[in-house]
């Protein structure tokens, strides 16, 4: 019998999975994922759950635009069945755009804190990211930025870099302001920002801390993994980058850190829809964050749960505390305060 395409695709992203040691998932017997994360993390997450469960989990891989075009493109004909996207802020538009099927249970209610979940169930976090500030350690103190405050002084004229305003991390981070301390406060902090750039907002958050650790700048805000990338890396040079940066946790006296997720949500027109919430329940599990929690470079949903040495060693930090859809439902403000400011 010929494949279709879409099987031929299935069928390689399932193979490049890997099979080394697994049960045998039993014929017929798989849950469909669009997964925009591409780690060896979740992958070896995966693998386990095909283990425990001879349940086969083909992915099929991109980003989360990408993701929300396709699901809007294939309508009820999709073989998605789980979605996973970092940054609510991205799943919030998948479930804005009705493409994510509101669902709860036991197991994710006692797993998920409620704060980083979505209040109606159309995803769930299964890991922490904090939007921490780097500063140059040769020219700042840590106290010089212990807020996300200072990033607008006039101090620093000159002297912050940051990344384009059209990112999700940047969206999400006004958007939180914009939650706590209303569009007036976050407009009025944003043009001091922009009114601080060293230059004009370009690359990744890896860029904003090379940009630091050389000099061009004093400070820039990224997710705090990007720092323990290039701490960690093979690549002395890389290595060398970190060596010369610090990382704050903005607002320790006030808000707390900003948080945001990775997380999942069932596809509203799953055809495995039972499969794909054993999948998200085991995403959250004790088992899964247990064996997550070394393997990632992002804090484990629950505090129960230790995170990697590497992250440990950043020491214990106060955490934001707003609902997780307010990422979402502030995206389209945040994104005309930018505009408006000339964030760019």
């Amino acid at each position: 019998m010929a494949l279709s395409r879409r099987e031929v695709i299935w069928g390689a992203s399932a193979a490049a999975l890997g099979a080394c040691g697994r049960r045998a998932p039993a014929p017929g017997s798989y849950v469909n994922v669009y997964s925009a994360r591409h780690y060896d993390a979740d992958r070896a997450l995966f693998a386990a759950f095909e283990e425990a469960t001879g349940v086969a989990v083909r992915v099929l891989p991109a980003n989360a635009e990408q993701f929300t075009e396709r699901l809007r493109a294939e309508g009820d004909a999709t073989e998605a069945d789980l979605i996973v996207a970092a940054d609510a802020g991205n799943l919030w538009r998948m479930k804005d755009a009705g493409l994510l099927a509101n669902t709860t249970s036991p197991a994710l209610e006692s797993g998920v804190p409620a704060r980083l979940r979505d209040p109606d169930g159309a995803y769930w976090g299964f890991t922490k990211r904090a939007r921490v500030i780097i500063f140059n350690d040769q020219a700042l103190e840590p106290a010089d930025v212990a807020t996300y405050d200072a990033l607008a002084e006039a101090r620093f004229r000159g002297k912050i870099v940051a990344r384009s305003s059209t990112n999700v991390y940047q969206l999400s981070t006004l958007a939180s302001r914009i939650e706590r301390l209303g569009a007036g406060n976050a407009r009025t902090w944003a043009a001091a920002v922009r009114a601080n750039f060293a230059r004009d907002p370009q690359g990744s958050d890896t860029d904003q801390i090379k940009a630091v650790a050389a000099g061009e700048a004093h400070a820039t805000l990224c997710n705090h993994y990007y720092y323990l990338r290039l701490a960690r890396s093979e690549d002395p040079a890389e290595r060398d980058v970190a060596s010369k940066v610090g990382l704050v946790f903005p607002d320790q006296t006030g808000a707390g850190t900003h948080i945001n997720i990775s997380g999942a949500g069932i596809a509203a027109h799953a055809k495995r829809p039972e499969r794909a919430l054993q999948l998200l329940e085991y995403l959250v599990s004790d088992a899964a964050q247990t064996m997550l929690a070394p393997l990632n470079d992002e804090f484990p949903i629950r505090p129960s749960i230790a995170p990697a040495p590497e992250l440990a060693a950043l020491g214990a930090f106060q955490e934001e505390d707003i609902p997780l859809d307010a990422l979402g439902r502030h995206q389209a403000e945040a994104a005309r305060i930018f505009e408006e400011v000339g964030w760019r």
